[in-house]
Parts: C-alpha cells; sequence; structure tokens
C-alpha cells in the first residue's frame, strides 16, 4: 500500500472537516486526525511535523488537488521541446502550477514563456491528467492539463529552472520527470493528427 495515498486523503478529512465542522467533539477529533497525519507525513517524507503543519496552513479554502499546465512543443521533424529540470535533472514540458485568476491555457502560456523564451499559443487540448500521491512524485494529488502549443515568437534561452533546453525524439530522451512521458507521447499522438500526418 502507498501511504501517502492514505495520508493524503485523512489531511484532506481534517482539514475540511476543521474548515467546517462547529459541534466542538467533531472539531477535537479533527484536530486529533490531522495531527496523527502530520507526524506521519513527518516520518515518511522525513520534514519536522510542525513544518508539515505550517504548509498545510498556508493553504486557505476546501482541499483539492493542484492544477498545472504543461505545453507540449514540436518541431517539423516531430521532435518535443523539453527542459532539463534544475530540481531532479530530469527532462519534461514546460510547466507549472496555475496561478490565482489564471486559466491551465494561460498558465501553459506564461510557464512557456518564463522556462524557455518562446512565446506560443495553445491549439488543442491534449489531455487532462491525473496523478496520485506516491513516495516518488510527491505527497499530494495533482492534475495536468496539457496542451499542443505552437512557437509565435521569441528565441530559446534558460531560466533558473532549466539547465538545458532542446528537442527530443521521445523515445531518445534518457530520463523523463514523473508522468511527462505519459504526457508527450499523447501530445504526440495529438499532433498528427493535427498535422493529418
Amino acid at each position: 500500500m502507498d501511504v501517502l495515498s492514505l495520508l493524503d486523503e485523512l489531511q484532506t478529512i481534517a482539514r475540511n472537516g476543521l474548515t467546517y465542522a462547529t459541534n466542538p467533539y467533531d472539531r477535537e477529533r479533527y484536530h486529533r486526525l490531522f495531527d496523527l497525519v502530520t507526524t506521519y507525513y513527518g516520518q515518511v517524507l522525513d520534514v519536522p511535523p510542525a513544518e508539515v503543519r505550517h504548509r498545510f496552513a498556508a493553504e486557505l479554502g476546501y482541499i483539492t488537488p493542484k492544477v498545472g499546465a504543461e505545453a507540449a512543443l514540436f518541431d517539423s521533424e516531430g521532435r518535443i521541446l523539453l527542459v532539463r529540470r534544475t530540481d531532479d535533472g530530469q527532462w519534461c514540458l514546460p510547466c507549472g502550477w496555475v496561478e490565482p485568476n489564471e486559466s491551465p491555457a494561460e498558465a501553459a502560456v506564461r510557464e512557456a514563456k518564463e522556462e524557455t523564451g518562446l512565446e506560443i499559443c495553445t491549439v488543442r487540448l491534449v489531455n487532462v491528467f491525473t496523478r496520485k500521491p506516491n513516495i516518488g512524485y510527491g505527497p499530494h494529488t495533482a492534475v495536468a492539463v496539457v496542451y499542443l502549443c505552437e512557437i509565435v515568437g521569441g528565441t530559446i534561452q534558460g531560466s533558473h529552472e532549466g539547465e538545458e533546453i532542446q528537442y527530443w525524439a521521445i523515445e531518445d530522451v534518457p530520463a523523463w520527470h514523473e508522468l511527462h512521458h505519459d504526457y508527450a507521447k499523447a501530445a504526440y499522438t495529438v499532433w498528427r493528427e493535427h498535422l493529418n500526418l
């Protein structure tokens, strides 16, 4: 069993309960559940429970999965543009979390500009993917919205988030970040459909 999936569900129940419960006995139970969850998160992730509580406290409102946006950009040969991340050294599509007051499509355009220097536009929705909590990918559920995009301007230049930027044949990428191999394969299929190949 992947304990992070269990902890993610329990912390969601506890935090939503603390947001909405008014009965003092229920609130006491939710506090106890939250204390247990932060203790076990701390053990699994090697983070002090107080730091876990602090991170959770920074998130307001009803607890929902995080939403990210990814931009799939292909050259004329069908190679996909990838960024080698500075945090884990693996390759990913230009991507990032959707900011408040921003649509996923706007986030994909913004992140591509920040990470690659390119100005892009979204062409088609590739798919919406769900990444469930696990040791390899992180403690929370995340939703990734992947778009097929086209370059409309700019020049390739790196940022503090990426060590390298280059086009790759999907099968040649040495190390993929999280589920980005799945995103790239799905985007390649949509790219071929878009060009009637």
